[in-house]
């Protein structure tokens, strides 16, 4: 069995397995990653219609200036998503059962390396679909929801970097999001998840960087400790008061230590809270000691990032509820 799982250090989260004594990040070794399209079509929505708004998707991924990454449309197939046959391949299966999941993504892992050899996407046509240019009442939209599977495929993981509100129902409605790779998806009829942001970026950036990513960006690196010891799962914010941007990571060890790469140069605010606006199992592995029960703190002082270095040893002391 294969247990995919963040690995520690860095921004965002990105997958990983161990081997041996570590934690390797999965990744495609070679790229382009060549993709397939199932043939199935869903009400409303050609087979055209379809493979333009998933290469969209991959399009937005692909054009991250600081990011290596690249795809390749093979053609169509009958294949199934899901099969472990060999081949990538995105298409729409029918559902019901997941009520609650819009899109879903499986691997294909080299236990040995962490490499990825196949990566499959299925979206739920139990749900209603649209690949209009302004989005559609009523259905949710193909390149959002392939945009975020799409981060999957390329091997990260989820970010916390949204809002939400129970419903009376069950589950949750975003109420803002910083990232497209955040787990819940907006409403039907928007197509707000349509752009990367900065967290996706820096994510990506980091997997598949190009030649000057790392001269050009910094990091903070550090601790979060409560009653002098480390808090395991806390979601740690950086704020480029620049820009304005905001990425994000987690304390991934029982020392609490974090990482937030690709930060651009300059002074940052930094903020850590626990993890209440989604599912912890959404980012951790069932069981797991996620830390809740604290309250939300800022580092008394702007962190200033330094091109091509990490601003270390920053320690966040943060308090029970």
């Amino acid at each position: 069995a294969i247990v995919l799982r963040p690995t520690a250090a860095e921004a965002y989260l990105k997958f990983g397995i161990e081997i041996g004594d570590r934690q390797v990040a999965l990744k495609w070794a070679e790229t382009p990653v060549r993709i397939f399209l199932n043939d199935r079509t869903v009400p409303g929505i050609s087979l055209a219609d379809f493979q333009a708004a998933v290469t969209r998707a991959f399009t937005t991924w692909q054009a991250v200036p600081t990011a290596s990454i690249s795809y390749q449309f093979v053609g169509f197939t009958a294949a199934e998503p899901f099969q472990e046959d060999g081949m990538s391949t995105i298409g729409f299966a029918n559902r019901p059962d997941l009520d609650r999941v819009l899109g879903a993504t499986t691997f294909l892992v080299d236990v040995s390396t962490g490499e990825l050899l196949e990566s499959d996407i299925l979206l739920n046509s139990a749900f209603t679909w649209s690949v209009a240019g302004s989005g559609e009442n009523g259905r949710f939209d193909v390149e959002s929801i392939a945009l975020h599977e799409i981060g999957h495929l390329s091997g990260l993981g989820h970010s916390a970097l949204g809002e939400t509100e129970v419903l009376s129902t069950g589950g949750r409605r975003v109420l803002a999001s910083e990232a497209v790779m955040f787990p819940i998806a907006f409403a039907a009829g928007s197509i707000a998840g349509r752009t990367l942001r900065a967290d996706d970026i820096a994510g990506i950036s980091d997997l598949y960087p190009d030649n000057e990513v790392q001269s050009k960006t910094g990091s903070i690196s550090g601790e979060v400790i409560a009653n002098g010891a480390g808090v395991f799962g806390a979601h740690v914010v950086a704020f480029d008061l620049t820009t304005g941007s905001l990425v994000a990571s987690f304390t991934l060890d029982d020392q609490g230590r974090f990482a937030i790469a690709g930060l651009a140069p300059g002074p940052h605010v930094l903020r850590v809270e626990p993890l209440d606006d989604i599912d912890p199992d959404s980012v951790f592995d069932p069981g797991e000691p996620v830390a809740l029960d604290f309250r939300v703190s800022f580092l008394d002082r702007l962190v200033v990032v330094p091109r091509g270095g990490d601003a270390a040893g920053v320690q966040i002391r943060v308090t029970a509820k």
